[in-house]
C-alpha cells in the first residue's frame, strides 16, 4: 500500500500547480524515480509534457505521453490519462480528479492541490477514500514557492 503525501498550495493558479508538480518530477527524476503522472485527459497530458521542456532552464527530464503502448526507455517518466504501467506504478503523481486503480501497487503517491474549490473537494474525497483504505497520509502546506519536500 502506498504512502501517500498531499501538497496544498496557497494559489488558485493552475499553472502554479503545474510548476510545483513538474519540481516534484524533476526532484523524483534526480533521485532516480521514474515516476508516473496521472492526469485527467489528453489535454492535460499535453500541457504537462510541454511544461516538462520549458519549466526550468536548464532541466532536462526525460518523459513522454503514455498512450497505451510501453515505451522504449526505461528511464523515463510517463505522464497521461491511463492506468500506468506496471514498471512506472512505484511513485505515482496524480495531478487527476480520481483516485488511482490499483493501489496496492504503489508505493509512493504524490497528490498535488491548489487552493480552488473545485479542486480542493476533489482531493478531501481522495482523501477519505485513502483514509478509508488505511493508507499512510501527510500533508504538507506549500507556504512560497522555494520550498523544498521530500519525494
Amino acid at each position: 500500500m502506498p504512502e501517500v503525501s498531499f501538497y496544498i498550495l496557497p494559489s488558485l493558479s493552475l499553472q502554479e500547480r503545474y510548476l510545483f508538480a513538474c519540481k516534484l518530477i524533476e526532484k523524483a527524476y534526480r533521485s532516480g524515480h521514474f515516476c508516473y503522472v496521472l492526469t485527467d485527459s489528453d489535454e492535460q497530458s499535453e500541457i504537462m509534457d510541454n511544461l516538462l521542456w520549458t519549466f526550468r532552464a536548464g532541466s532536462f527530464i526525460p518523459h513522454q505521453v503514455y498512450a497505451g503502448e510501453r515505451p522504449d526507455l526505461d528511464n523515463v517518466i510517463l505522464i497521461g490519462s491511463r492506468q500506468a504501467p506496471e514498471s512506472w506504478q512505484r511513485t505515482l503523481i496524480n495531478l487527476s480528479s480520481q483516485c488511482p486503480r490499483e493501489l496496492d501497487r504503489i508505493e509512493r503517491l504524490l497528490e498535488i492541490l491548489d487552493n480552488s474549490e473545485t479542486t480542493k473537494a476533489a482531493g478531501r474525497q481522495r482523501y477519505r477514500q485513502y483514509q478509508q483504505r488505511g493508507l499512510a497520509i501527510s500533508t504538507h502546506k506549500i507556504e512560497h514557492e522555494n520550498s523544498r519536500h521530500k519525494v
